[in-house]
């Protein structure tokens, strides 16, 4: 079971550099085993809106959200504890949240984002997992 950054989705909607091995991933990973959290859903929506791309964003909640992958978020009790960890391993809060999640849920999180190497989780990134 995978968590999947908001640097993943981003990478293909905005046509980045490793877009094709996330195309890979996401074609070779059953969409029911991948995890977003509400945080990047949310994120990938702020950013595709303010590039008014307001269809690509539907295509996405249609391919990945409706098709199968799962949106996970914190409890109010865990967000409390966040501080904690940003301050331990020096980490903004959209990345202590996507780390809560991982270790709450018991995911591998993939991610481009090397803020998560300092931490004692370790990140894949798309390529890892499909070979």
């Amino acid at each position: 079971m995978y968590l999947a950054d908001t640097n993943i989705f981003l990478e293909v909607l905005l046509e980045q550099d490793k877009a094709d091995d996330v195309q890979s991933f996401l074609q070779n990973i059953d969409l029911s085993t991948i995890y977003i959290t509400d945080l990047s859903l949310h994120s990938i929506g702020i950013i595709l809106y303010r590039l008014k791309n307001f269809a690509l964003f539907n295509s996405f909640l249609e391919d990945i959200i409706v098709d199968g992958a799962g949106i996970l978020s914190l409890p109010s009790e865990d967000l409390k504890t966040l501080d904690l960890t940003a301050q331990k391993f020096n980490l903004d809060f959209d990345d202590v949240y996507q780390y809560a999640v991982a270790t709450k849920y018991e995911l591998q999180l993939i991610s481009f984002d090397k803020d998560f190497d300092q931490t004692d989780i370790r990140r894949k990134e798309p390529i890892e997992v499909v070979h």
